[in-house]
């Protein structure tokens, strides 16, 4: 049995009776995800990591990060349009790189839903705490910071926010899909908010020192790394959830034209609103002063004497903040959907709710995981390990575009990327520039979980995949 067998072009988008999910969507349903994934606890909570990182050079950050997430959303859009299948990445390494790759690819996929659906949880309790105090209620620490934190046990409202999130998705895909554009709406108008409040007090002065900690990751004395390209590595994670929209190509009822549309239009849109509201935030006081909040903005406000403007935020982001969650839970549990599907996990986890047409059994399994891990996790630890894992992804995808447009030339693409052989290898190098950017621990962890997932693979997938018994 060859380790690169790949999936036919002509067959990854037939399945089995009873194992096939129903599209739903449509564009702005679509566009509704990608914004709702993107635009979360990387603006409203990560920009205060970035900026402790690289100062007021996270500007540039920014930038980098979201230059190559360009990139990959382009290479994205026409791989999605080519196979209206779900699976995103690991789909499209299987179709033109081969079984193992795509094994690799899954596996790092199942890291990035999962640390990033933790990450934003814990995100959300930060909020939510807040928000409380903010009305004189205070949570004991004990309930609501994990046992890294002296005195914590437990982020009880990171588990609860992401079971009820897991609940709406297993009502159904359009009803949830739906309830997330309203949502993402709110979430706008009040970074809206912010920027109108902000801009006005911008001091540049606080723009001095422009790039305190250099531009390449060093070691500081401190232990910590810094610079430019070590805050990009970590706030990469703010952009990217467009990927979740390629995991819903199977349930979108015209994928030929709504998938480019919702991939590329949600990573315009959050690319302009990244820009405006961190450039108000560094503008309008310094980083050292909200680099270390949990909730940057609302605390940036609080400090421009706009109290009640701040609990507007702190309530938006603790209303809104979900969206993130149901993004990526969602593809999440198709990530396992699809692998169960294709045999590399077990077959069980793959059948479809004869109601709601969802996949139950993926999506509470997946709420379980990651909520264990919520509760327990270090913010700044798991966004830098989920960055990993979508830079792997991220990386494969370009590959497989360069790859595809060499063997099947002819394939119909109803959405082809401009330069392709200079977008797919821009992703490549950028993605791995920004890989080895990351913390070194984040490096070897990153390592160690895929070591675990050639081993899962060898002992099981290998030998029940579907394609290898056709």
């Amino acid at each position: 049995m060859s380790l690169l067998r790949r999936k036919s072009l002509d067959t990854v988008t037939v399945h089995e009776a009873g194992r096939q999910l129903i599209p739903t969507l449509s564009w702005p349903h679509l566009i509704a995800l990608g914004i709702g994934a993107i635009v979360g606890t990387g603006i409203y909570t990560l920009i205060g990591v970035g900026a402790n990182l690289a100062g007021p050079a996270v500007l540039i950050s920014f930038a980098i990060a979201g230059a190559v997430c360009a990139c990959a959303a382009l290479s994205y859009a026409e791989l999605a349009t080519m196979m209206p299948a779900a699976g995103s990445a690991y789909t499209y390494s299987y179709t033109a790189l081969g079984e193992v790759v795509a094994w690799v690819v899954g596996w790092s996929l199942i890291l990035e839903y999962s640390l990033v659906v933790s990450t934003v949880a814990v995100g959300w309790s930060g909020y939510a705490v807040g928000f409380l105090h903010g009305f004189g209620i205070d949570l004991p620490l004990m309930l609501t910071a994990g046992p890294h934190v002296e005195g914590g046990f437990i982020n009880l409202p990171a588990v609860l926010i992401t079971f009820l999130v897991a609940g709406m998705l297993m009502a159904g895909t359009k009803e949830s899909a739906t309830l997330n554009a309203v949502l993402v709406v709110i979430k706008i108008i009040a970074l809206t908010v912010f920027v109108a409040i902000a801009m006005p007090h911008f001091d540049t002065s606080h723009m001095e020192p422009f790039m305190p900690f250099g531009f390449v990751k060093s070691l500081g004395a401190d232990g910590v790394e810094r610079g430019v390209m070590a805050a990009a590595a970590i706030i990469f994670f703010a952009f990217y959830g467009f990927d979740a929209i390629s995991t819903a190509a199977e349930e979108t009822k015209k994928p030929e034209r709504d998938l480019a549309i919702g991939i590329i239009g949600s990573m315009v849109g959050c690319t302009i609103i990244y820009v405006l509201v961190a450039l108000a935030a560094v503008g309008a006081m310094s980083y050292t002063i909200f680099g270390q909040s949990a909730e940057p903005l609302a605390l940036i406000l609080r400090e421009l004497g706009s109290p009640g403007a701040a609990k507007w935020i702190g309530a938006a982001a603790v209303i809104a903040l979900p969206t993130v969650l149901l993004a990526f839970l969602y593809g999440q549990s198709r990530i396992f959907f699809v692998m169960s599907r294709d045999g590399l996990l077990p077959r069980g986890l793959s059948k479809v709710s004869a109601r709601t047409g969802t996949p139950v059994a993926t999506t509470l399994f997946t709420a379980v995981l990651v909520a264990a891990l919520a509760g327990v996790a270090r913010l700044d630890e798991i966004a830098a390990l989920a960055n990993a894992g979508t830079l792997a992804a991220f990386t494969a995808v370009g590959l497989c575009l360069v790859v595809l447009r060499k063997r099947e030339p002819n394939r119909v693409r109803k959405f082809r990327t401009p330069l392709a052989y200079v977008v797919g290898p821009l992703a490549m190098i950028g993605c791995v520039y920004l890989f080895f950017s990351l913390p070194s621990t984040t490096q070897l962890y990153f390592l160690g979980w895929n070591v675990l997932g050639l081993i899962a693979y060898f002992a099981y997938g290998r030998r029940n995949a579907v394609l290898g018994k056709r």
